[in-house]
């Protein structure tokens, strides 16, 4: 009976609700398209260096961006709306206080990504190499990571509900504050982590339970002997 118990309550984790993104005929589009404050729609841009440009505000609606570099681009309180990014190289990106809707980000390489106090909806990140992940104060919902590597996480005072993590790695997760429905961490393969009571909300699978066994014991200063 009891093992029907633990079965029927792993089965009702919810996944992320995520449709195609299917975007329309694109206009192609250089670097010059875009600007703070400004509104991009339906535009593509490929090959095109956005290094050092001060994007604040921007909208980009139904948009595609294809092998794209964005060292020091500022994207502060931007708007992305269905919109796919692709082989993104971005060393330092501060995309904070941003709002990401229906997007896709693909086969991207980044270095420090600040996305502090954003919020990101039905949002897949896949194929991604990212050193480092400032997504504290941040609202996730229906986001889906799958296959990345991510050096450090950090989801301090996130809001998250139906996140998922399919064939991905962090080297170091760090959980302060946060506040987690339906967090299915069991596709995350977790190096350090630091507080270990925001894990509440998430799903894990029993190797992992395992794993961090000496972890909850010293949390909860729970002495083990054999």
């Amino acid at each position: 009976m009891r093992r029907s118990t633990t079965s029927r309550r792993a089965s009702t984790t919810r996944g992320p609700v995520l449709e195609p993104l299917v975007l329309p005929d694109l206009e192609s589009a250089d670097a010059d398209a875009l600007e703070a404050h400004g509104a991009a729609d339906g535009l593509r841009l490929e090959g095109e260096d956005l290094s050092g440009r001060d994007l604040t505000g921007t909208v980009l609606t139904e948009c595609e961006l294809v092998g794209v570099t964005a060292h020091t681009t500022v994207l502060q309180h931007a708007r992305l709306i269905e919109t796919r990014i692709e082989r993104l190289n971005a060393p330092v990106l501060d995309a904070t206080r941003s709002t990401w809707r229906d997007v896709e980000l693909l086969g991207s390489r980044l270095g420090a990504l600040d996305i502090y106090d954003a919020e990101i909806r039905s949002t897949r990140i896949v194929g991604c190499k990212v050193d480092w992940i400032n997504l504290r104060s941040s609202t996730l919902e229906d986001v889906l990571f799958e296959d990345c590597t991510i050096d450090e996480l950090d989801l301090g005072g996130v809001t998250a509900s139906r996140v998922a993590f399919v064939g991905c790695r962090t080297g170091r997760l760090a959980l302060p504050h946060t506040r987690l429905v339906d967090v299915d961490l069991r596709g995350l393969e977790m190096g350090a982590l630091s507080n270990l009571e925001g894990l509440a909300g998430a799903t894990l699978d029993a190797q992992q339970v395992t794993a961090l066994a000496p972890a909850f014991a010293a949390h909860l200063d729970i002495r083990v002997e054999g």
